[in-house]
């Protein structure tokens, strides 16, 4: 199966938190969490349509100057979420500049600020043209805490307790499709862009007799037939459940941090999940209300994930990158120590 979704760490483990989820054959990326954004290039920023942020200490939000300097001048719309209060943060950010150039501009990028609060999502849209003056929008009511539906995508949200609120999130490929490149040419046809408004009449549930007109290049010249859906769907897309990525920070590891993380991420395909502290430590990791890497890789296996990548370690252990990853890949496979394990389970019941 080609993945649809490449996700990656936007910075090494010890770096400021955050991760880029780019879409295959799509011109849109995601990114969750907004700390420093120096590593990223300008041309991989502008594909960013939504950003997710879990709370806003600086080594999480830090990025949004970074973000906006890139977009301003174009445009774009971009969705930004946090936490209850984020927009009036969002807010201050936008109110340090002096704005009193942007009518003279006719690219107008426009923000719009969601905070996920209660069981609502309260929105401030932003516009350049403006100076960036906010609009309130109509509120909208959150269930099962899912921020984003779209198609064939659902990003949600958790509230995790970090001592304020802080957000885990899960993006999920609803379907995933993948098409027979020989079924293509056995039916004379080519591939196109009318492959990707197959896969999407597919996911709207489009009637079987919907006519798709298929259009390709062959020998400089462009083709074209008519074919009913329910014939392209059977003979070229094989359809299978979709990747689920999820993110996890700045948590500490409670009875409901940890219940509400695994219910969120659950037999996730990549599960990043910040592990800062030794567990020989974890009376700092309580006392900061952060896991330990064997905490973590202990909430990954009891979430069945089928991989996880640590991040977020705390500079305490500068050079001590593999001890982290070790312990939590020993939590994740069950080769802690028992007693150990005992003792943490206690702690989170």
């Amino acid at each position: 199966m080609t993945p649809l979704m490449h996700p990656e760490l936007i910075n090494d483990p010890f770096g400021d938190p955050g991760v880029y989820v780019d879409f295959l054959h799509d011109r849109r990326a995601l990114l969750l969490d907004l700390g420093d954004l120096g590593a990223m290039s300008s041309r991989k920023l502008l594909r960013v349509t939504h950003a997710f942020v879990s709370h806003a200490h600086m080594d999480h939000f830090c990025g949004f100057d970074r973000l906006l300097r890139v977009l301003l001048g174009r445009p774009k719309r971009i969705h930004v979420t946090g936490p209850a209060g984020f927009i009036g943060k969002l807010e201050h950010k936008l109110a340090a500049y002096s704005w009193n150039l942007a009518g003279e501009s006719a690219a107008d990028l426009c923000i719009d600020a969601h905070e996920y609060a209660g069981d609502r999502l309260q929105t401030t849209r932003f516009r350049f043209s403006s100076g960036f003056t906010g609009e309130v929008l109509p509120v909208r009511a959150v269930t099962g805490g899912v921020l984003l539906d779209e198609a064939n995508l659902i990003v949600r949200a958790a509230r995790l307790d970090h001592r304020i609120p802080c957000l885990a999130f899960s993006v999920e490929e609803k379907k995933h499709f993948n098409v027979w490149r020989n079924e293509v040419a056995d039916m004379g046809l080519g591939v196109g862009s009318w492959l990707r408004e197959l896969k999407q009449a597919v996911m709207r549930g489009d009637p079987d007799d919907t006519e798709i007109t298929v259009q390709w290049r062959e020998n400089g010249e462009m083709r074209e037939a008519i074919h009913p859906l329910h014939v392209l769907r059977k003979r070229l897309l094989k359809i299978t459940p979709g990747q689920k990525v999820s993110y996890v920070t700045d948590a500490g590891y409670t009875p409901g941090n940890v219940s509400r993380i695994i219910d969120l991420v659950d037999r996730s395909d990549l599960l990043f999940i910040e592990s800062p502290f030794l567990h020989e430590d974890a009376d700092i990791a309580e006392g900061k209300m952060h896991l330990t890497a064997r905490q973590a890789g202990e909430v990954a296996r009891r979430a069945d994930v089928r991989r996880f990548e640590q991040f977020h370690f705390s500079p305490r252990y500068e050079g001590q990158g593999e001890r982290l990853r070790q312990e939590g890949l020993a939590a994740f496979s069950g080769r802690e120590v028992a007693g150990a394990a005992d003792k943490d389970r206690k702690r989170a019941l």
